[in-house]
């Protein structure tokens, strides 16, 4: 790597969780990509890119979900498209010790390229690695490994509390990417984990598909 015998490295995960000699078994087989830094908060001097690879069809990602959508009866199914991406707003939100902030945008400016549904929330943020967990087909949130944030596993919603208010509104729980698909053509997921200084950006697109 073109390092100097004098000058001191760090290497860390994504997340900025340096490797050491105690943790470094456990990333062995775990797949997940490292950082090379001068020290663990190095501010990177450009955007970093990493490739996923998961093996279903495209057809498996973009038309599934198709099926619940336009067997609504009679309904308009568009709301429901739209309770699966705020779902994930209200999730990411669940822990927020001030104000929950969910916007829903509808964005026409044809100098932004096709119009878009942006939802925007002030929730936790999201790691890499909870990224590409998000892209991989059928892993659901009450099932993810590793993934504190959306560990749903044993959750019951309070009988107080407006089903509204929590994260499980989707009616047809066929997943955010199944929304998506079902209202356009891409999907641009960026976020910030709350004790990160990095940001995370994924796009599934059926134009590359």
């Amino acid at each position: 790597f073109g390092i100097a015998a004098a000058e001191t490295f760090v290497i860390t995960t994504t997340n900025r969780k340096e490797i050491t000699e105690d943790n470094f078994s456990e990333l062995v087989h775990d797949g997940v990509t490292l950082y090379l830094l001068q020290s663990v908060d190095q501010i990177l001097l450009s955007a970093t890119k990493e490739r996923i690879d998961f093996l279903p069809h495209y057809d498996t990602l973009v038309k599934s979900g198709m099926y619940e959508y336009y067997a609504s009866e009679g309904q308009n199914p568009l709301p429901f498209a739209l309770a699966e991406l705020i779902d994930n707003s209200l999730s990411a939100t669940s822990q927020n010790t001030g104000i929950r902030s969910i916007q829903i945008k509808l964005l026409f400016d044809d100098s932004q390229g096709k119009p878009a549904v942006a939802v925007i929330d002030n929730g936790s943020g999201m790691t890499s690695k909870q990224l590409n967990n998000w892209a991989v087909y059928r892993l659901s949130k009450f099932t993810r490994q590793g993934d504190t944030e959306s560990d749903h596993s044993g959750y019951v919603r309070p009988l107080p509390v407006p089903r509204s208010l929590n994260s499980d509104i989707s009616y047809f729980g066929v997943g955010g990417k199944q929304a998506v698909f079902f209202v356009g053509q891409s999907a641009r997921m960026i976020s910030k984990p709350a004790a990160s200084q990095d940001v995370h950006e994924l796009v599934l697109s059926k134009e590359d598909f």
